[in-house]
């Protein structure tokens, strides 16, 4: 089965640049988006957003279901249920979306700082064909090279007091890595070894770490600067990646490690594996090998 991919972290200034145009051309499109988008809440129905707005119910869903065709919110629900959904992408961005909607000087100087491709919405899709792809999403439990993980449960998220620097030195103790690895803005991994043991086999391996500093769910937006940290991931030539986190990670993540799973077994032939740990996870491995750290 064809697999359509919206490569849209990889184009992070196209995309934020895509929505802002997508909203200056209309006042109300502009309203609609700033009321989704406003506050924590993941979704709002039709009746809340006219209720934020003083728009009309038609003018809600006329201007919801646009920017729903463009991606730039996602349409939940049916009939006379019908909610707007925020795009992880996008949220942390919104600020930025609506200062370029406002301004065309900003909206040109942004595009000629950034240099995207003249005429391009920002979307890439790719379509892959699934059947000849090999990819599995894998937990610390399937790592060999973390095997003493088995014996120890948790009910708690590693503490705060492990930095991201500790979390990633004691990571490398446990693999046997004695590289150095220096964080700099532009790195498509923190750290690259092929000393990862899976099945009884070495393998290489691409990790990213996500420290303590950053608050909340982990969403694809707040993986690098423009949230395009995931895609520059899967740039590695490695067959195992996997996203650390010292508390919860969203299921948008997975997601989209899986898109980019398939389409990095696609173009190399090779069987691809992914995954996440998350807070729970990174504490088990903390106190099964505590003295690595």
């Amino acid at each position: 089965m064809p697999l359509e991919v919206s490569d849209a972290i990889s184009n992070a200034p196209e995309q934020i640049k895509f929505a802002a145009e997508a909203l200056c051309r209309s006042d109300i499109a502009f309203k609609v988006f700033d009321a989704i988008y406003k506050g924590k809440k993941k979704a709002k129905t039709v009746e809340e957003i006219v209720g934020k707005t003083k728009l009309t119910r038609k003018q809600v869903l006329t201007h919801g279901n646009r920017l729903a065709q463009k991606h730039i919110v996602k349409q939940i629900g049916k009939y006379g249920n019908i909610a707007y959904e925020k795009i992880d992408f996008f949220y942390p961005h919104k600020r930025e979306i609506l200062r370029l909607a406002k301004d065309p000087k900003k909206r040109e100087a942004y595009t000629t700082k950034r240099n995207p491709k003249s005429g391009s919405s920002g979307f890439v899709n790719i379509r892959i064909q699934t059947k000849r792809t090999r990819t599995e999403q894998i937990t610390v439990d399937d790592i060999g090279s973390f095997k003493k993980i088995g014996k120890v449960a948790t009910s708690k998220h590693i503490p705060n007091t492990v930095s991201e620097r500790k979390f990633k030195r004691g990571i490398k103790n446990i693999l046997g890595e004695h590289g150095e690895f220096k964080d700099w803005g532009g790195e498509k991994n923190d750290l690259y070894t092929t000393r990862l043991r899976m099945d009884g086999k070495r393998r290489v391996v691409a990790f990213a770490f996500k420290g303590p500093g950053t608050r909340g769910k982990l969403v694809p937006g707040k993986l690098g600067k423009n949230g395009d940290q995931i895609q520059r991931l899967f740039e590695a030539d490695a067959d195992v990646f996997i996203i650390q986190y010292w508390r919860d990670i969203a299921e948008s993540v997975i997601q989209q490690m899986f898109q980019l799973a398939i389409a990095k077994s696609a173009m190399t032939g090779r069987k691809v594996s992914y995954g996440i740990i998350d807070g729970y996870d990174s504490n088990r491995i903390f106190k099964a090998y505590r003295k690595k750290f």
